[in-house]
C-alpha cells in the first residue's frame, strides 16, 4: 500500500495587530521624549461603558510578561494580550479637533459603538 501526500498549502499572512498612523506617532514620539520619558504606552481593553468594552491607555515603564510588543512607525507601544483579538487589524491615531484632541482608534472588529463614543462592542 503506497501512501500518497497531500500538498501543504501556505498560510495566509496575518494582518498586524495593530498600526500607529503618522500623526499618533508623532504625538508619541514628543510624549516618549518630553513627558513620559523611559515610559512605553500600555493600550488594553476594559468592559465599562453604554456598549460594554472601552479602550484604556496608561503609562509603564517596562512590559510586562502579558504584554505585546507593538513597533510600527518608529515607535513602540505594548498591548495586553487579553486586548489583542479585539484589536488585530487596528489602527490608533491622533486627532486635533476644535475643542480637543487625543487618540482615537479604527477597529475593524467593532460591531457599533453607543451614542457618546466613548465605549464599543464587538
Amino acid at each position: 500500500m503506497s501512501a500518497t501526500l497531500t500538498p501543504t498549502r501556505s498560510r495566509r499572512a496575518l494582518p498586524p495587530l495593530m498600526q500607529v498612523s503618522d500623526a499618533a506617532a508623532a504625538r508619541l514620539r514628543g510624549l516618549y521624549a518630553h513627558g513620559q520619558e523611559g515610559k512605553l504606552l500600555r493600550i488594553a481593553v476594559s468592559t465599562k461603558g453604554c456598549s460594554g468594552m472601552s479602550y484604556d491607555m496608561s503609562w509603564a515603564d517596562a512590559p510586562a510578561p502579558t504584554d505585546e510588543a507593538v513597533t510600527n512607525n518608529g515607535v513602540t507601544v505594548l498591548v495586553d494580550r487579553k486586548a489583542t483579538l479585539f484589536l488585530i487589524g487596528s489602527i490608533m491615531d491622533y486627532e486635533t479637533k476644535a475643542l480637543s484632541a487625543g487618540f482615537s482608534f479604527t477597529n475593524p472588529n467593532e460591531k457599533g459603538r453607543c451614542g457618546c463614543g466613548e465605549s464599543f462592542h464587538v
